[in-house]
């Protein structure tokens, strides 16, 4: 029986003869079977070579981007690091202060130090690096809060003693020379002997009359002995005494501030000249004015 052939003519452009040609069908399938193994091989080599191109690209940005994610966590360390610092400094600054104060000393929240972050190569290192960072950052955080509640603190226990020097006693009321001191002396009035329980400030008849201290003015009178007399409430059971005014600039209940005018140098009352009686007493008890006296 005759092999099945498949018979190609080749007609020329010229005038010339048509060849033919003949093939086996065996051989026409060999050569199908080939061109498509071809096309086949090219198509894999081609998705082979285009998927080996993704991925040196993709490794190519994925070493770029570990390049940068690594300098800008070594960067964010050195931050971190000079946050700490700056730390350390405050809390040395606040125990100055408490030092210099009398506050006492800040309890210590946390001594530990910073771990020590260097540069990072593979991504295992980038996430002990990250971690580092996270965990010294989260330490700093709670130092950072430690630190603004001492400060806060620092701050009250200033403001409160500087409540307590406002209202103590500790300027001159008068500007002027002392003639009697507080304690024994000769009565200006007869050769007898007396206690003299104030200072007695000469000056100028009118010459202002300042409160030495924040306070509450509890009396405002008029007496025999000491004419026109104001007396202020200070603090921890301070008053102080103004007597012999020429008239009072306040009233009982008043609230003034050191170096508001409570009133004018005057001559009233049992006197032999102008002058400011100046007294302190200390939870009733008249003592020396010269202690409150700066």
């Amino acid at each position: 029986m005759a092999k099945n052939h498949y018979t190609f003519l080749i007609v020329p452009r010229k005038k010339s003869s048509v060849r033919k040609i003949s093939v086996s069908s065996a051989l026409v399938k060999c050569a199908a079977g080939a061109g498509i193994l071809f096309v086949l091989c090219l198509v894999f080599f081609l998705y082979d070579y285009a998927t080996t191109k993704s991925k040196d690209f993709e490794l190519s940005y994925l070493k770029k981007l570990t390049n940068y994610q690594k300098t800008r966590i070594d960067s964010l360390a050195t931050k971190v690091t000079t946050f700490e610092k700056k730390m350390e400094n405050l809390k040395q600054f606040d125990e100055k202060i408490r030092s210099m104060t009398n506050f006492g000393k800040q309890r210590s929240e946390n001594k530990s130090q910073m771990l020590g972050i260097g540069g990072v190569e593979t991504e295992k290192g980038v996430v002990v690096g990250v971690n580092d960072l996270e965990q010294n950052l989260d330490r700093l955080i709670r130092d950072a809060s430690a630190q603004e509640h001492s400060f806060t603190q620092l701050l009250d226990l200033l403001r409160k003693r500087e409540s307590i020097l406002a209202a103590t006693p500790s300027i001159w009321p008068v500007q002027g020379w002392v003639t009697s001191e507080f304690g024994s002396r000769s009565s200006p009035f007869g050769d007898d002997e007396e206690f003299h329980k104030g200072v007695d400030i000469a000056c100028r008849m009118g010459n202002v009359v300042h409160a030495p201290a924040d306070g509450i003015v509890s009396e405002v009178v008029n007496r025999s002995d000491m004419g026109n007399y104001v007396v202020i409430d200070h603090i921890k059971g301070i008053a102080t005494g103004y007597a012999h005014l020429l008239r009072s600039a306040v009233v009982a209940g008043q609230r003034v501030k050191r170096g508001d005018v409570i009133g004018y140098v005057g001559n009233s009352g049992r006197s032999t000249g102008p002058h400011l009686h100046y007294s302190v007493s200390l939870n009733g008890i008249l003592v020396n004015p010269r202690k409150y006296l700066n």
